[in-house]
């Protein structure tokens, strides 16, 4: 048997890498030869015209762990012995496999949902050798066209956050020497489009906070958000142990869901009197605060009757504390703090809304007749 390393064009200037087992040949009862030939994709992918250095070092190094692989086969064929795929576990049931890391983030709503899209998309059978640059390419397209609930297709930024588990799922998996390379390295990657975040101002705090709503934990979650920043996640789940007396003030001590990080959190002595009343130190705070659409819709309706004609949902709280602190003069790197983020690119955005509303503010001063002496 001979074994030769070989590569096809794939897509966007890749080339894939696989190994050809030949067999010999036969001859039919017509006289005719018949080669007989099986292959091995290997799932590395190196650029048919490198661009810059790097990818000339990725290519090179690509190839080199292309022929260790090919050197290998050939040893075990030789000695009757199997190295590598006995260590990649190729054989691995993916979905089984994604279901798994479900548990580990908390069955977290997106890498859920990206689960069942994968079930419509692959079948229960697939393994990580049948997960190559074409599967990705194809879940991509996929989620590009699929139809909500709503009759609508996903949104840019949805279709990135199911892709983006979809590929911590492969890093996690090529960290774990269950396969060789991660596919999707190798095709466009899915951009996040900027979205317009919308914000209360101070007033329409003030009228929501003069204005009655149907359901007073919501109304004083959703204040102290306000007054917090604090996303809906970690205010679900403070209790009264959270809540420490801190240089005559109040601090909240809380690991943040999203992050897993612990978090220091100043309130001010307003944020506190939203909590209401101590019973035990394990007792939810916000007790039946819900996240559900009959919760948004009471949200809605209690901004309408504030007359505050905007599309609001919960997280608008958050949004509105930060352009609320920047407006005010907190310094990005306080906000960027108080809010949790690990990096100020996530803060950023709010930077550019305050910098809208200076411009809006420039643009109000009515227009002023010259008269010029000649």
């Amino acid at each position: 048997m001979k074994i030769k390393l070989r590569s096809k064009k794939v897509s966007n200037g890749n080339e894939s890498l696989y190994l050809e087992y030949y067999k010999g040949y036969t001859k039919t009862p017509e006289g005719k030869i018949k080669h007989n030939r099986e292959f091995e994709f290997l799932n590395l992918y190196f650029k048919s015209k490198p661009k810059n250095p790097i990818e000339k070092v990725e290519n090179k190094n690509t190839l080199a762990f292309a022929n260790k692989i090919l050197i290998q086969r050939q040893a075990d064929i030789n000695s009757g012995k199997y190295g590598i795929p006995s260590t990649l576990k190729l054989n691995v049931n993916f979905l089984e496999y994604f279901n798994s890391l479900i548990t580990k983030r908390n069955f977290h709503r997106n890498w859920i949902t990206t689960y069942k899209y994968l079930q419509d998309y692959c079948n229960s059978e697939t393994t990580f050798k049948d997960i190559d640059e074409k599967f990705c390419e194809g879940f991509l397209e996929y989620l590009y066209h699929v139809i909500t609930k709503m009759g609508n297709n996903l949104s840019k930024n949805t279709v990135y956050a199911y892709f983006s588990k979809f590929n911590a799922c492969l890093n996690k998996a090529y960290k774990e020497k269950l396969i060789l390379q991660n596919p999707i390295k190798f095709i466009e990657s899915v951009k996040k489009q900027e979205t317009r975040r919308e914000y209360l101002t101070f007033d329409e705090i003030k009228s929501l906070a003069q204005t009655e709503c149907t359901n007073d934990i919501l109304k004083r979650a959703f204040l102290f958000s306000c007054l917090t920043g604090l996303r809906w996640s970690d205010i679900n789940k403070l209790t009264w142990s959270d809540i420490q007396n801190f240089n005559g003030g109040y601090r909240i001590i809380f690991t943040q869901k999203k992050t897993k990080g612990i978090e220091y959190l100043d309130i001010s002595n307003q944020a506190y009197d939203l909590l209401g009343t101590s019973e035990s130190d394990n007792q939810r705070i916000f007790e039946g605060l819900n996240y559900s659409i009959f919760m948004n819709r009471l949200l809605r309706k209690w901004c309408e009757k504030a007359k505050i004609n905007k599309y609001i949902s919960y997280h608008t709280s958050r949004h509105t504390f930060a352009v609320l602190q920047l407006t005010l003069g907190t310094d990005i790197y306080t906000v960027s703090k108080l809010l949790g983020h690990r990096d100020l690119t996530s803060t950023q955005v709010y930077a550019k809304i305050v910098d809208e509303k200076k411009k809006e503010a420039i643009n109000r001063i009515p227009e002023i007749k010259i008269n010029f002496n000649k």
